[in-house]
């Protein structure tokens, strides 16, 4: 049943552009009604209509302790009674700054800022001032979220400056940023080899999850370490998702390589509105006041965000087990899909991350994650969000594991994968007809 869900759609679509305030919220991708989500506890949400869903998409990703951990809730009910924000220093931004720090120490200074993209943005504003170069390598099918000098795609040519991936955003914007390939060392150095003194930074998702999920094949990411220091240049890694997910220290830990500059998105508040970016101090000296590089916020560190943030990671630093956990489960089900796929579809899981593609191909970089049927997912997507199964409604995004995920709805949920796995290998009959009815 989706009644209220539909009903809330066409009033949302009257007053905001498309009915929703993130893009793939709107379901266009598997032609469906969007689930206006009412309220969620544990690895559950539960819609506008009453429905309740087991949730693989934990507020696409920092959901790691599931929805509404009592210890995060208590301490941030405590807050809010002392007030939202102050636009003024407090207490707890120090508490969570020595947190990161001790968690990822080559985020040796940190500055709050208030999401993923601003401190994205912010990170390249220090790298090109600490550099006082212009240029940026970006990767091709790696989002870093939507500020204009990143919302760009490759050219004709993989290896060009790129153009605006968006209306509205001007070409001078985007004409100091590169596009290289995910695992293709070749194309990095080649960009390096034509800007040698040119290029502050790179930035990469050390494990992408943008493209749905695609890990770093052996060496890539060393790779990159190499390249950059030999240039002069800084390495980048966007922690938006892996930061506090893939292990306790982030993929930089989970792979034993260390950036320059560290950016980290909403988990780091316990899913609430904010960000971070750090380095090593002579880096981050850079940034006002005590530098030339300029980045302010109102809500920067306020008292509620970081109040949840101080409590989350403190739920995982005393039990970081937690990631031993989180990959069990992850497996199970990927020896489910892979079981009953009998080769039909292809599977990247790392930690609590995974994307199933409804491809043959091995998914290793943008253009083999492009070789995905969408259709097929959005009949998968839809088989399973009418049994209670919650996923993301793309091809394109990570399914995410949480510690709240029981045994048992690991196993339900792995049964309603296997059903339509097999539906979609075992009939004749067209496997969106087989799947949505």
């Amino acid at each position: 049943m989706e009644n209220r869900s539909k009903e809330l759609f066409e009033a949302a679509k009257r007053h905001i552009p498309g009915g929703v305030n993130s893009p793939v919220r709107a379901f266009g991708a598997v032609g469906r009604t969007p689930r206006f989500i009412a309220s969620a506890y544990g690895d559950r949400i539960i819609d506008a209509d009453g429905n309740e869903m087991i949730d693989y998409v934990c507020s696409w990703g920092p959901g790691i302790l599931g929805h509404a951990h009592p210890r995060v809730i208590k301490q941030v009910q405590k807050a809010c009674e002392n007030g939202l924000t102050y636009g003024a220093p407090t207490e707890k931004e120090v508490i969570l700054a020595e947190l990161i720090a001790e968690l990822i120490p080559s985020m040796e200074v940190s500055r709050l800022v208030s999401s993923g993209t601003e401190a994205v943005m912010s990170a390249i504003r220090v790298a090109r001032g600490y550099t006082k170069r212009d240029k940026i390598v970006k990767f091709k099918g790696c989002y870093h979220g939507h500020s204009d000098g990143l919302l760009v795609k490759a050219g004709s040519a993989a290896l060009t400056t790129s153009v605006p991936d968006s209306a509205g955003v001007p070409a001078d914007y985007t004409k100091h940023t590169l596009v290289a390939l995910y695992n293709n060392p070749d194309s990095v150095e080649a960009l390096f080899q034509q800007n040698p003194k040119e290029i502050a930074a790179v930035i990469v998702e050390p494990v992408a999850a943008n493209m749905g999920v695609v890990l770093p094949e052996p060496g890539f990411l060393e790779f990159l370490r190499n390249i950059t220091t030999k240039y002069g240049a800084l390495l980048i890694f966007d922690e938006v998702i892996t930061g506090f997910r893939l292990s306790l220290g982030g993929a930089q830990e989970y792979y034993h390589i260390t950036p320059d500059l560290t950016t980290l998105g909403k988990i780091v508040g316990g899913g609430m509105p904010i960000g971070a970016y750090g380095g090593k101090r002579e880096i981050m000296e850079m940034v006002s006041p005590v530098g030339a590089v300029y980045q302010a916020g109102t809500l920067s560190g306020n008292p509620i965000a970081t109040t949840a943030g101080i409590e989350t990671l403190r739920i995982l630093k005393e039990d970081p087990t937690i990631y031993q956990r989180l990959e069990a489960k992850a497996e199970k089900i990927v020896h489910v899909v892979l079981e009953a796929a009998e080769g039909s579809v292809s599977v990247n899981q790392i930690g609590s991350l995974l994307s199933v593609f409804f491809t043959k191909e091995k998914v290793k970089d943008y253009h083999s994650a492009l070789s995905s049927d969408t259709s097929r997912y959005a009949a998968y997507f839809s088989y399973l969000l009418d049994r209670g199964i919650y996923i993301a409604p793309s091809q394109f995004e990570a399914m995410f594991l949480s510690d709240a995920h029981t045994e048992e709805d690991i196993e339900q949920t792995c049964q309603i994968i296997k059903e339509a796995i097999v539906l979609s290998t075992k009939t004749d009959a067209p496997f969106q007809d087989k799947l949505i009815n």
